[in-house]
């Protein structure tokens, strides 16, 4: 199996063959392939990295003698000079209050500066606080910097043997740097210096398969950090360390036990048949709720969740894949769960980025949880209750026909229904219409911007696929009576509930957007190329080549008046290898010799 991933794998990178189907697991531990020529290790199948931690004395630096702690308050209410979360606030809105770079502006925004990182498989978020950016680099590298110019005042190099993945970043608290590692620990550094304050190992047992890959989130007193675990018996779980002393203080399992509410949800088989359930993405957080909100992935264990087994108080809606959770900070609690789709057969999972945001519902100011999946379907539910509030459609998918107004329940698609006989077209495929290039809100005017990716897949039912174990066969194919415009970022407009205007490309997004006060949306494409649209309009109003594609989370910060955009370029990942397959597949590209990856940082003129 090792081999043929890391074939699937290395035919990506290459764009030499093109693999079209669901037939491999995309798995960041499979083995480089004998012939690689350093392709995959070039693009992150480095193991643990060679360099030194490299501590600092904050005696000797201003910028670190004058750190300031990183409090709970600041963390809710952030100044707009920093970037203190993975999507700057802890309700994920990926939005600055920042206009000095505006639409009057922008034309004469250029490179500040640039600082080569070190290569490998990651997709990182830089943060900023007072006037020093936290890298969390491939290799698991922690580097902190000058913001204003990419000088580095220490280096955390990070003593393990794992074979490193992409990460979404870090955290900060107080004078603490928190740090997932790919051997699943959870390190705690100080700020000012690098040395670490607390290395916490989580316990996995003997079980293979685990990963940490979004940044954490702290609420209170704690950091609470989603695992991944695709293939693992039992699944994935989500749980909390005491930011103090280091130690774990509760875990939520997040495939429902079968002597548990929900263990009647998987057709009655056996815990160890339940994998899945993984968590890939960083939760959100309101402090007033008292809740942290999270996403939780489907299994690839389909096969025996197929067709229901008609046994009464039985179903195979399989809880809790594709759900929204609300817990508690504090206990883990499950305070309520919002289903989004039942019993997904294609990997079209819901598991990206929660966002809270304030829209009147029914003549009443509400907080409101809006997320998509993969369908590209956006859900919006009472954050207080989890109540299903509205859906908007960017148009893309085709595996539903109707959504119940009051429920949000998804009417399946009779004509899209896995077949052993008939090939039948899914729309999107099994990446999505949307993935993990998460979406930007501006709450002012209401507007969501979401990276977009406009590919279907044929599906027959034929045992020759391997992911899922329904044996599901995909292959990837242009949406019908496509323009060749594979590539689009969707403006919608959630005062409304529709979508309103869209900008496409033959190239598709690779990072994800960024929305500022300055009426401006940033957004990276697989041609290197670096972007600004107008929010209005969907104009472009500024574009840069990066010299390797910035398949990362871009953000914005500011240093004595003067406002940066900062982006990583070069730090690919599987997702950017299954593009650029697509891509050379259905038009030809072929990216342009990629240079060393570089954080790219840009300010006006």
């Amino acid at each position: 199996m090792k081999r043929v991933l890391a074939k699937i794998f290395l035919f990506f990178f290459l764009v030499v063959k093109i693999h079209t189907g669901v037939n491999a697991q995309q798995d960041d531990n499979a083995e480089p392939n004998e012939n690689s020529g350093g392709i995959i290790e070039r693009y992150g199948r480095n193991v643990a990295n060679s360099l030194d931690s490299i501590n600092a004395d904050p005696d000797t630096n201003p910028l670190l003698r004058n750190y300031s702690s990183v409090s709970d308050e600041l963390l809710q209410n952030p100044p707009d000079a920093d970037w203190l979360t993975w999507r700057r606030t802890y309700n994920n809105l990926g939005f600055s209050n920042l206009d000095q770079i505006n639409r009057d502006t922008v034309a004469e925004l250029e490179l500040a500066w640039h600082q080569e990182v070190t290569a490998g498989n990651n997709m990182p978020t830089p943060l900023v606080h007072d006037g020093i950016m936290f890298l969390y680099s491939a290799g698991d590298v922690v580097l902190a910097l000058d913001a204003t110019n990419g000088e580095m005042l220490w280096r955390y190099s990070h003593d393990g043997d794992a074979v490193t993945s992409h990460k979404f970043g870090i955290a900060l608290h107080e004078d603490k740097v928190l740090v997932p590692t790919s051997d699943l620990h959870m390190v705690a550094l100080n700020a000012r210096t690098g040395e670490v304050i607390w290395d916490h190992v989580v316990e996995v047992g003997d079980n293979e398969g685990y990963a940490l890959r979004s940044a954490p989130t702290v609420a209170g007193d704690q950091v609470i950090q989603g695992m991944a675990a695709s293939f693992v018996p039992g699944g994935g779980f989500i749980f909390a360390i005491d930011l103090d002393t280091g130690k774990e203080t509760w875990r939520f399992n997040t495939l429902a036990r079968p002597d548990a509410p929900g263990g009647n949800t998987w057709n009655n088989i056996p815990l160890e048949e339940r994998q899945g359930g993984s968590v890939w993405n960083t939760g959100a957080y309101d402090a007033e709720l008292d809740l942290v909100f999270y996403g939780v992935s489907p299994t690839y264990n389909t096969g025996p969740l197929l067709y229901s087994l008609g046994v009464d108080g039985v179903n195979n809606d399989a809880l809790y894949t594709n759900t929204t959770l609300a817990l508690r900070p504090a206990t883990g609690e499950l305070v309520w769960y919002y289903q989004h789709v039942a019993n997904d057969q294609f990997d079209l999972d819901w598991i990206f980025e929660r966002s809270i945001v304030e829209l009147e519902i029914n003549g009443e100011l509400k907080k409101v949880v809006v997320t998509a999946g993969k369908p590209a379907l956006f859900d919006a539910l009472d954050a207080a209750t989890g109540e299903y509030l509205f859906s908007v459609d960017t148009g893309l998918q085709n595996l539903f026909v109707a959504i119940n107004p009051e429920t949000g329940e998804k009417i399946p698609n009779p004509n899209v229904t896995l077949d052993a006989e008939e090939i039948r077209t899914v729309c999107p495929f099994y990446q999505g219409g949307r993935n993990w290039h998460a979406s930007s809100i501006n709450n002012d005017s209401g507007l969501l911007f979401v990276p977009m990716f406009e590919v279907c897949m044929d599906t027959l039912l034929d045992d020759s696929g391997t992911l899922l174990t329904t044996g599901m066969r995909a292959d990837t194919r242009p949406v019908p009576d496509t323009d060749g415009n594979y590539g689009r970022l969707q403006a919608i407009d959630l005062n409304t509930r529709e979508p309103a205007w869209q900008y496409r490309q033959e190239v598709v997004p690779a990072s994800a957007s960024l929305a500022t006060a300055g009426g401006l949306v940033f957004l990276g494409y697989l041609d290197n190329s670096f972007k600004a649209f107008d929010q209005q309009s969907g104009e472009i109003v500024w574009e840069a080549q990066l010299g390797a594609i910035p398949a990362a989370f871009p953000i914005t910060y500011s240093v004595d008046g003067t406002q940066y955009v900062a982006v990583v370029a070069g730090q690919l990942n599987i997702h950017t290898g299954v593009w650029l397959g697509l891509q050379n597949k259905f038009s030809g590209f072929v990216p342009e010799n990629q240079e060393a990856a570089a954080l790219w940082v840009f300010a006006l003129e």
